[in-house]
């Protein structure tokens, strides 16, 4: 767990913001690339704002293999709708960021680790895939072996962010129901998300 956390923050300091809003991340202090040359400025090209937009997203959601990332995004394609809307929704389902969202995990990264561990049940089942897509009206629970947890127990303590209002939570029970597919709009991304600018780098 501690290289993951480690490439974590390399994804904050080469994007240049704190990408999960946490009070940890070095960028808090060090607002410039890693490296000899991560204090140089230049002005990015299109292309180079797309891609940075693309990493942004993936980054995110705890930094998504480039091939898992466009088969989501060629599925928002397939989707009625805009395209980009479709793509933040279907990440959202995901039930790595699902678990994210209802605070039973300080990160997405340690989502991934606790589903992948067994210990989230999807009504009522035990599921350990944390690219299953969540419907809406499904059930998310902590199993109930693992309800001390520090980890799970830390993280819904924690005042760093807020559950969103398409989810429901009962942080007592920690169990919750994932009551509709977002908007952009809705998502509490701490820094601004551009998934019009992840279309364009896909459609060069």
């Amino acid at each position: 767990m501690a290289k993951r956390q480690q490439s974590k923050y390399k994804i904050d300091r080469r994007l240049g913001v704190n990408l999960w809003g946490r009070g940890k991340s070095p960028i808090n202090k060090r607002e410039y690339g890693p490296g000899q040359h991560g204090q140089r400025r230049k002005k990015p090209s299109d292309y180079g704002l797309q891609l940075m937009a693309k990493q942004k997203l993936k980054g995110y959601y705890g930094n998504i293999g480039e091939k898992q990332f466009r088969r989501i995004y060629a599925e928002a394609v397939r989707r009625k709708g805009d395209t980009g809307e479709n793509l933040v929704g279907l990440l959202e389902r995901r039930l790595d960021a699902v678990v994210y969202r209802m605070k039973f995990a300080p990160t997405p990264f340690a989502a991934r680790q606790i589903i992948n561990h067994g210990h989230i049940l999807v009504n009522g089942r035990r599921l350990n895939i944390p690219s299953a897509q969540i419907k809406e009206g499904d059930t998310i629970e902590v199993r109930a072996k693992s309800k001390q947890m520090a980890l799970i127990l830390e993280a819904t303590a924690s005042g760093e962010r807020d559950t969103p209002d398409y989810l429901e939570v009962d942080t007592g029970a920690l169990k919750g129901r994932f009551v509709r597919v977002p908007l952009l709009a809705d998502i509490p991304y701490p820094v601004q998300m551009e998934p019009n600018l992840v279309v364009e780098f896909y459609s060069r």
